[in-house]
C-alpha cells in the first residue's frame, strides 16, 4: 500500500504537467468530442507504459549495483532538476497556446495514433520516466520487480485517470485555464520537481 501510495503521488505530478499533451486533450473533446479525447488518452497511456517498461529494461541491471546507483542518483538528480528549472524560469515566463490539431477524418483510431505519436514524440517525457526510475531507486529503495510493478503501475493508472478526468471536464476546463493559472502550476511544478531532485543528490552523496 505505501509504494502505491508514492506511485499515487509522482502520478499526480506527472498529471500537472503542461505542455502540448495536456492541451490536445482539452481541444481533442472540446472540438471532437469525449470519445475522440478518449482516444487521445489512450494513445498517451500506451506510450507511457512503454516507456516504463524501455527504462525499466534498459537500467536493469543498475538497480542492483549500489556503486552503478551513485551515478543514478546523480544523474536522475540533475535531470529532475534541469526539468523542475525549465518549468520554472521558462513555461511560467511563456504563454502555453492551445495546440492545433488538424486531423482529417473521424476514424477513432487516428486520434489514437495521435495521442501515441505526440506522447513518444516528446523529450521530457522520457527524460521525466528516467528521472522517475532513478527516484524510485535510490530515494525510495526500491529495486524488487514487484516493488516497480506496484510503483509504475500506480503512477500510469494514476496519470490515466487523470486524463480521463480532463477529457470529461474539458469544456468547463476551458473556461478555467487561463495564462495566469498557467504559470502558477508551472512555478509550483517546477519547485517540487528541484525538491525532487535535490532530495536524489543528496542520496547520492551518502551512497558515495
Amino acid at each position: 500500500m505505501e509504494i502505491a501510495v508514492q506511485g499515487i503521488k509522482v502520478g499526480i505530478v506527472l498529471a500537472f504537467l503542461i505542455g502540448p499533451v495536456f492541451f490536445t486533450i482539452l481541444q481533442t473533446s472540446i472540438e471532437r468530442g469525449f470519445w475522440n479525447g478518449l482516444g487521445v488518452v489512450l494513445g498517451v497511456s500506451l506510450s507511457d507504459t512503454l516507456s516504463v517498461i524501455i527504462c525499466y529494461l534498459g537500467a536493469s541491471q543498475i538497480l542492483y549495483n549500489q556503486g552503478l546507483q551513485v551515478y543514478l542518483a546523480y544523474g536522475g538528480g540533475v535531470l529532475i532538476i534541469a526539468i523542475g528549472l525549465y518549468n520554472l524560469l521558462i513555461k511560467s515566463r511563456r504563454t502555453m497556446d492551445k495546440v492545433n490539431i488538424e486531423v482529417s477524418g473521424k476514424k477513432y483510431y487516428r486520434y489514437f495514433i495521435k495521442g501515441f505519436l505526440m506522447n513518444s514524440l516528446t523529450p521530457m517525457v522520457i527524460l521525466f520516466w528516467i528521472g522517475t526510475l532513478s527516484f524510485a531507486t535510490v530515494e525510495l529503495g526500491y529495486t524488487q520487480r514487484n516493488e516497480f510493478i506496484i510503483f509504475f503501475g500506480s503512477v500510469l493508472i494514476t496519470v490515466l485517470s487523470t486524463d480521463v478526468l480532463k477529457a470529461y471536464l474539458a469544456g468547463r476546463l476551458r473556461n478555467l485555464i487561463t495564462p495566469r493559472l498557467i504559470r502558477i502550476i508551472n512555478i509550483v511544478l517546477g519547485i517540487t520537481l528541484i525538491v525532487f531532485g535535490i532530495r536524489l543528490l543528496s542520496q547520492g552523496v551518502q551512497l558515495s
